[in-house]
């Protein structure tokens, strides 16, 4: 009696990945670790015979995927022209994950995103969307019998805080991601200008190197012509 989103619909075919990346680049390898992430686990699936869709939230996953499958990628959403992401932006993405569910295009839906764990450390994650994947409660506590009175009823709350999950799964990945992507992006710039400093010192040492040789040379020419004379 559990609600398709959580118990799922008992097949196991066809896979909707949904992958949220940045807008932009220079950021080091923030956006191709997730697409690389999420093209492991599409190559895995088509290599057990199962049917791969492919969803994008951000031009650059788009721009990676779009040469490994062309032709897997069903929708492509991009936030380039929004300044600040809100929640409003992921329910548009979760509502659109949810109507290809209620059509029976997908059986299992994958969020893949960059957990921040630091300005210097962001782990690209995959999280399983629908079915909704539930943990098992640490200790071995056993349960016990409670009853509990619902107003509304339980599948009446199921029914409105399941879909609500979608997106606030979602506005979460692109929180995360938002904040991985700067991170990634300061210590990209960090270890430019570091490069940059250093080449700068390289050249500026050999330019000063070959213009000492050339003023020695050109002291030597003019010496030796005096002698000569």
């Amino acid at each position: 009696d559990a609600p398709l989103l959580l118990s799922g619909n008992g097949r196991d075919q066809v896979h909707l990945l949904v992958v949220a990346t940045g807008e932009r680049g220079l950021a080091g390898g923030f956006n191709s670790s997730i697409a690389r992430l999420a093209r492991d686990h599409a190559n895995k699936l088509l290599g057990e015979g199962k049917t791969v869709k492919i969803m994008t939230v951000g031009r650059k996953g788009y721009d990676i995927l779009k040469r490994s499958f062309p032709s897997n990628i069903v929708e492509q959403i991009s936030f380039r022209e929004v300044r600040q992401l809100g929640y409003s932006n992921a329910q548009s993405v979760g509502e659109k994950v949810l109507a290809m569910f209620e059509a029976g295009e997908f059986d299992v839906a994958t969020l893949f995103y960059a957990r921040f764990r630091s300005v210097i450390a962001q782990i690209p994650t995959a999280l399983q969307l629908i079915p909704a994947k539930i943990e098992a409660a640490a200790g071995d506590t056993p349960a016990v019998n409670q009853n509990y009175e619902y107003e509304p009823d339980e599948e009446a709350i199921l029914a409105d805080l399941l879909p609500r999950n979608i997106s606030v799964q979602v506005f979460r990945a692109l929180l995360e991601n938002s904040a991985s992507f700067y991170g990634a992006q300061m210590s990209a710039m960090d270890n430019a200008t570091r490069n940059a400093g250093e080449m700068i010192k390289k050249l500026t040492l050999s330019y000063n190197r070959q213009r000492q040789a050339q003023i020695t040379k050109e002291l030597i020419e003019i010496i030796s012509g005096a002698e000569a004379l």
